[in-house]
């Protein structure tokens, strides 16, 4: 990061120009450096050289220092010793000694980030599959990796009067926050082509993206999730290409609350899985779907609940879809008022 600020050393010393200071960023528990670059209208020699930091308390935790450094016009480069600080916000500055008095360099910020989730090892049931792909949700969402603007599952690309639904898709509606995706809905003043009052809600599909990521036959995919409290929330992870490729690891509605919907439309099957203990408004859930040539099997938290004996063929491929529907009220409930609905996911991962 590119400072140029200046500084003077004594009413009558050499100006002290302040380059380069870093890192604006690092990963908490992880040793970083500091690096500070130095020049000076003409040369001088301070007793000592340090990257100070300073937490939110005030409390003092300096890199390690540089000891008597000469600092010149052609410059000075100062990379200091390592040390890790925990996750937050710290102020980086640079400063010198000269006759028992310090002079502070112009601060900048450190965030540091929290550190990431471990790569997942493979579950029981990927036994021999390495993770092909995932996101945990740990950072901003990747536009390589999610769209979130339109999917070709609906009809107008970013809204959709079919299927009994009331979706207007609307990017800001999904979030991230502590590792973990919140979707939202809420009412829209738009108006969908059947006369309904559309719900801005959140989407996000693999199609569409630089990565354009595709599940495929012998993949096994896992989510964990919050299912939602409110009446009318009909969240799912799905598959979706050319118009069908469809397999839906899992549909959930809150007026069945302890009821997953499991089904397989690309060589028909379907299975509604019942678990009071294990499924219910406002649970974390982990839902995982084995897309098998010959026979696709569903595990609810790491148990084979399901298996269809029709699968997906042995050259099936899709995008997947992980999104908060509305429900308009055919198949079931609509919302019961006005207040949001919300949705949450810790991670989506792909063995292969």
């Amino acid at each position: 990061m590119g400072v140029w600020a200046t500084g003077l050393l004594g009413a009558a010393g050499p100006a002290v120009t302040e380059v380069e200071l870093g890192p604006a960023y690092a990963t908490a528990e992880l040793p970083v450096s500091a690096t500070l670059e130095l020049r000076s209208a003409s040369c001088f020699t301070p007793s000592a050289l340090v990257v100070a930091v300073r937490d939110k308390h005030g409390d003092n935790l300096d890199f390690p220092g540089a000891g008597k450094p000469k600092v010149c016009p052609s410059g000075y480069s100062l990379t200091t010793g390592t040390r890790a600080f925990a996750a937050g916000t710290y102020t980086i500055f640079g400063a010198y000694e000269i006759d028992g008095s310090w002079t502070d360099l112009p601060s900048m910020t450190m965030v540091v980030r929290a550190a990431p989730k471990p790569a997942p090892a493979p579950p029981g049931r990927a036994s021999g599959k390495a993770l092909a792909w995932s996101d945990e949700f740990n950072s901003s969402l990747s536009s390589a990796k999610w769209s979130s603007s339109a999917t070709s599952s609906y009809r107008y690309g970013n809204h959709n009067p079919d299927d009994s639904k009331l979706d207007w898709l609307f990017p800001a509606d999904v979030s991230v926050a502590d590792g973990v995706a919140t979707f939202t809905a809420q009412p829209s003043n738009r108006t969908l082509e059947n006369g309904q009052q559309a719900w801005t809600t959140g989407l996000l599909t693999t199609e569409g993206t630089s990565e354009g990521f595709q599940v495929r036959a012998g993949d096994y995919m896992e989510t964990r999730v919050k299912l939602p409290i409110e009446q009318g929330a009909w969240p799912a992870l799905w598959t979706w290409k050319d118009g069908g490729n469809e397999i839906d690891s899992f549909e959930y509605h809150p007026d069945n609350p302890n009821l997953l919907e499991f089904t397989n439309h690309v060589n028909p099957a379907y299975h509604y899985y019942t678990d009071a203990s294990a499924v219910r408004p406002g649970q974390w859930v982990t839902v995982g779907t084995s897309f098998g040539a010959s026979s696709v099997q569903w595990f609810v938290n790491g148990r084979m609940v399901y298996e269809d004996h029709t699968g997906v063929g042995s050259s099936w491929s899709a995008f997947l879809i992980l999104n908060l529907s509305v429900s308009a009220g055919e198949y079931h409930p609509a919302p019961e008022s006005g207040e949001p609905i919300s949705f949450a996911v810790d991670y989506v991962r792909v063995y292969r």
